[in-house]
């Protein structure tokens, strides 16, 4: 169970931390001209942050101590990057927030459902991510 707690973490991890480089250092975000110079500093310093965030929690799985602490932590690591992304999501009133700008990631229409239905490409990557978390979470358990 600690193997598939330690390859379901990596998912997590490369989730926000590679997959945070390939979605957002580009044209939609940090190179984006319509965003303001601040707007895609924060973005910049966002990826760097996640990316070397990543890197930890990955020594932390592959070549920590080897226990389950070590385990527990980068768990706890990837739970404070997907509970921040959620709670940004469901904070968008409060700051008037958007999931999505018109040069951004478009939503698209999911394979299920009414044909007007568009889900948002972050919150469907993440959502799937923190599955991902939770099944790992479950092996840990089970350890």
């Amino acid at each position: 169970m600690l193997m598939l707690a330690r390859i379901l973490l990596t998912l997590t991890v490369l989730g926000y931390s590679l997959g945070t480089i390939r979605a957002d250092f580009n044209k939609t975000h940090a190179t984006n001209p319509a965003w303001t110079p601040h707007a895609r500093f924060h973005v910049v310093w966002q990826i760097l942050s996640y990316s070397g965030v990543g890197l930890i929690a990955l020594y932390l799985i592959w070549l920590g101590s080897g226990g389950i602490e070590s385990l527990w932590l980068a768990t706890a690591l990837s739970f404070v990057v997907y509970a921040a992304f959620f709670s940004a999501v469901f904070s968008r009133p409060v700051y008037q927030g958007s999931l999505f700008d018109a040069n951004g990631y478009p939503s698209f229409r999911p394979p299920i459902g009414p044909e007007h239905w568009r889900w948002d490409v972050n919150v469907t990557v993440f959502a799937i991510l923190s599955t991902i978390l939770f099944a790992a979470v479950a092996a840990l358990l089970a350890s």
